[in-house]
């Protein structure tokens, strides 16, 4: 049924351009078509972190839809079509999970992220289309990243060598120094240090993503979380200014900040 309904969709992509399809999609290229395909990967996140299942039924079509549109505009220059990427995927998982497809078992989730680090590595060095071949473990890491997904690989690529903190306290420690220096930029004139204020600022971030990948969070979906909660609570508190006649502009910031306060012990948080 997955099949079936895959090729039907195919067929529905090439038809759309086609000449008798649409305008739109047949003016499309492979530029045109990114921001599409970011926007409907961070749906799919935002569906992910309100556990709203149906918005991620939706939301996941939407972006298996660009990547049939990307496989079609790659047919038609005939470099690739989406059976290709299919079996490329499905090859290159059965190769890396030799803990499961080969003799030795994996018996806990860390093995098995060993396993399947130890083969990404021996895929970098041996592939014939990097010349000069990668002499850094950092190499290789789509520049286009978001800075938190980035940093995130950094931090991981350096753990598989043992570079990395012993444990969270060590992190916490990092990011209170780091706090520490950025405090000290600031006592200073800000306006001559803009340049050592910013690099300390993204130690700083830095830091903070690199905690978020050491407790196995995704330092991306914790920001987009804080920022939904954010916006959630600052209507709350617009509607609440506006309910006592008032405009938030006009209120001074102590009223403010003691609705703010009001409208998280409501939420018991």
């Amino acid at each position: 049924m997955a099949g079936e309904n895959l090729r039907k969709l195919v067929e529905l992509m090439a038809h759309l351009r086609g000449p008798e399809g649409c305008p739109w999609d047949r003016a499309q290229d492979y530029d045109s078509v990114k921001g599409l395909l970011l926007e409907e990967a961070y749906e799919v996140v935002d569906a992910v972190n309100a556990r709203d299942f149906s918005a991620l039924e939706d939301e996941l079509g939407d972006l298996l839809f660009q990547v049939v549109f990307y496989s079609q505009l790659a047919e038609e220059e005939k470099r690739f079509g989406i059976d290709d990427v299919v079996e490329r995927v499905h090859a290159k998982l059965i190769r890396r999970h030799p803990h499961v497809f080969g003799e030795v078992r994996a018996k806990t989730a860390e093995e098995a992220l060993k396993s399947w680090l130890s083969v990404k590595e021996t895929e970098r060095q041996a592939d014939p289309g990097s010349e000069p071949r990668p002499q850094s473990l950092l190499d290789g890491i789509p520049p286009a990243l978001p800075s938190t997904l980035e940093a995130y690989e950094l931090g991981v690529r350096a753990a598989e060598v043992g570079f990395d903190w012993p444990n969270a306290d060590a992190l916490l420690d990092k990011v209170e120094e780091e706090i520490r220096e950025l405090r000290r930029e600031l006592a200073q004139t800000p306006d001559s240090r803009r340049v050592e204020i910013e690099e300390e600022l993204g130690d700083l971030l830095f830091a903070l993503a690199n905690l978020a990948r050491f407790l196995r969070f995704d330092g991306e979906s914790c920001l987009r979380r804080a920022n939904r909660k954010f916006t959630r609570r600052f209507q709350a508190l617009e509607e609440e200014v506006a309910r006592r006649g008032k405009r938030v502009r006009d209120c001074p910031a102590a009223e403010l900040d003691a609705i703010w306060e009001e409208l998280k012990a409501a939420e018991g948080k």
